[in-house]
């Protein structure tokens, strides 16, 4: 069974890899702040941003408010992208002004549906950035998807080429217990594998924790 497969392959990194204790952010906003910065790049140069933002002392939303585009983009350079992920940051930071008169905590405890339609309304924020602030911000249980998800379960024949965002979401979140705690450590598992093992090129099937799991198929690259 499906849900039987998935719960294997949990148990195995979790075994393999050990609690990755991930979002590594200090505060809500750090988390959100970090989700933007982490795109279309590795966390390491979210990372840079972020320690840029807290020696300067400007790692929260009043403080980012107040930086000019210039100055917001400079702080971030090490994330890449920098004038266009400054101008996603100031359309989010926009949306908590303008629809929730500054109180991001408030809107962090709205009902599932509602803060997602909220960030998904965001310039820039799609759905995988979206969850991440759902899960790891507000701690809601919501299964973020990413790259490293669908190349994993389509090698090991779980998903079929074609499947989209929101299918490989419903996977997850039908055959597992709807727990945060557990999607949050899922979710960082898989990318764990997918950095270290289940590789864009060259993947490392034999030595990776989940050869032979299950009924699952190792992927064998030609």
């Amino acid at each position: 069974m499906l849900a039987d497969e998935l719960k294997e392959i949990y148990r195995r990194l979790l075994a393999y890899f050990g609690p990755q204790h991930w979002w590594p952010g200090e505060t809500a906003f750090e988390v959100m702040v970090g989700a933007v910065l982490a795109q279309n790049t590795n966390w390491q140069n979210a990372e840079k941003a972020i320690a840029n933002l807290k020696e300067a002392e400007k790692l929260s939303l009043a403080a980012m408010v107040a930086l000019s585009a210039e100055e917001l983009a400079e702080y971030i350079r090490p994330a890449g992208y920098y004038n266009i992920k400054a101008g996603r940051l100031r359309n989010l930071f926009s949306m908590i002004a303008e629809n929730w008169d500054n109180d991001l905590d408030y809107l962090l405890r709205q009902p599932v549906p509602v803060l997602r339609e909220q960030l998904l309304s965001v310039k820039g924020i799609g759905p995988e950035t979206a969850d991440a602030m759902l899960l790891y911000a507000a701690e809601q249980p919501i299964f973020v998807v990413d790259t490293y998800t669908h190349r994993l379960l389509l090698r090991h024949e779980l998903i079929s080429e074609d499947a989209d965002y929101f299918q490989i979401q419903e996977l997850f979140m039908d055959n597992l217990e709807e727990d945060a705690a557990l999607f949050n450590e899922y979710h960082a598992l898989l990318v764990q594998t997918g950095k270290h093992f289940c590789k864009k090129s060259k993947p490392q099937c034999a030595e990776c924790p989940l050869a032979g799991v299950g009924g699952v198929k190792v992927y064998v690259q030609s």
